[in-house]
């Protein structure tokens, strides 16, 4: 073939805003097989390029539900043999095994992948909070000091499962149909600016949260910056790795309503403060702008966050990156496009594009008992 018909194709292949994430959650708290993520996020394979997917679900894990899961992924089995002693000094063991996987001849270059289902020892047993703190110092220490282990999944109840690989690839491999959920996203990845690796595929996680992200963070710089003035530490090189930690601080420690989050990820311009009417408006966002400068998120986005209790969704000030919601009954759905909705809930009661800036809020009133769907 022609190098310039190679070049017309390459240039009507291309996809602009790259990336392609979903996300579903039943607001009942009702269990569904994950094959319903994997259906919707292969309708958008082409907008990866076979260089990152990945899936988060919650409520997987029912019989260990009490107890903290890691994921963890090693280059090999002296690091795996390091990091499993530091992780019984610190923990009591309640069951480890091998991710169940399945032979994906097309994948290459797989690290050992094992999962951890850990107590806190009973010395260190407090609150909440502090149950939390000890969690994530565990994986910031992990992922920072031992070279060649990445922790990529550290809940409750839940597990974040990627690689390099297409989204289809992915999902056989770690068998994500067998899993039942009740929140699971999904994310297909471009990356443009960073490696393509199994740690800097999406989701992202730290403790119960999961992100995916479709396009840039040029803030990236400030957002690390301040975020390691708060304890985390960015090793997985790219940038969807500050959103992650921004949610946990502003969220779990400052605690902050996702409505205020959302007005400090995505906060107005200050043209459009300045023309404000409404004083009171003005005044909180002037505020937000001047205490949380260093949490704005500049560049396009578009992302769908998770934790146990709640699904978001939210874009950039500008909707540059593309995001549309829907919802049918007990379920709402999140994704790049329309058509990844439309394929796995034919006729939703309502479609609609998030405003810029505007986050889509759906919490889950669950019954501790749960139901398969």
């Amino acid at each position: 073939m022609e190098y310039d018909q190679l070049r017309k194709l390459e240039k009507n292949a291309h996809i602009p805003s790259g990336c392609g994430i979903s996300g579903i959650v039943n607001r009942k708290g009702n269990l569904f097989s994950g094959e319903k993520i994997i259906t919707s996020i292969c309708l958008m394979t082409e907008r990866g390029n076979g260089l990152g997917a990945g899936y988060a679900g919650y409520g997987i894990y029912p019989e260990f539900k009490e107890s903290w899961c890691f994921h963890i992924m090693y280059d090999d089995i002296r690091v795996k043999e390091t990091v499993e002693a530091f992780l019984e000094n610190r923990f009591d063991i309640v069951n480890e095994e091998p991710i169940p996987v399945k032979n994906v001849k097309t994948l290459k270059y797989i690290p050992l992948l094992h999962r951890y289902f850990v107590d806190i020892k009973n010395g260190r047993k407090e609150d909440l909070y502090s149950q939390q703190e000890y969690i994530l110092s565990t994986v910031m220490n992990i992922n920072k000091n031992f070279d060649g282990a990445c922790v990529f999944s550290s809940g409750k109840n839940m597990g974040i499962f990627k690689g390099v690989g297409n989204p289809e690839e992915i999902g056989e491999f770690y068998k994500i149909y067998d899993y039942k959920g009740y929140i699971w996203t999904a994310h297909n990845r471009f990356p443009t600016n960073t490696v393509g690796w199994w740690g800097g595929a999406h989701p992202f996680g730290i403790l119960d949260w999961s992100v995916v992200h479709n396009g840039e963070i040029s803030s990236y710089g400030i957002n690390r910056r301040y975020l390691e003035n708060a304890g985390y530490y960015c090793t997985l090189f790219t940038d969807t790795e500050v959103i992650t930690y921004l949610f946990d601080l502003l969220n779990r420690k400052h605690k902050l309503d996702f409505e205020v989050i959302g007005d400090i990820l995505a906060a107005p311009f200050w043209d459009s403060i300045d023309i404000e009417q409404d004083m009171e408006n003005k005044d909180f966002w002037k505020t937000l702008r001047i205490i949380y400068s260093s949490a704005l998120v500049n560049g396009p986005f578009a992302i769908i966050v998770a934790n146990s209790n709640t699904i978001i969704g939210l874009n950039d000030r500008l909707k540059l990156r593309p995001l549309v919601s829907a919802e049918k009954g007990d379920f709402v759905y999140l994704a790049s496009e329309e058509s990844a909705i439309r394929c796995i809930c034919r006729n939703p009661e309502r479609v609609w594009m998030p405003d810029a800036g505007e986050p889509v809020i759906v919490n889950v009133k669950r019954d501790r008992k749960g139901k398969d769907g």
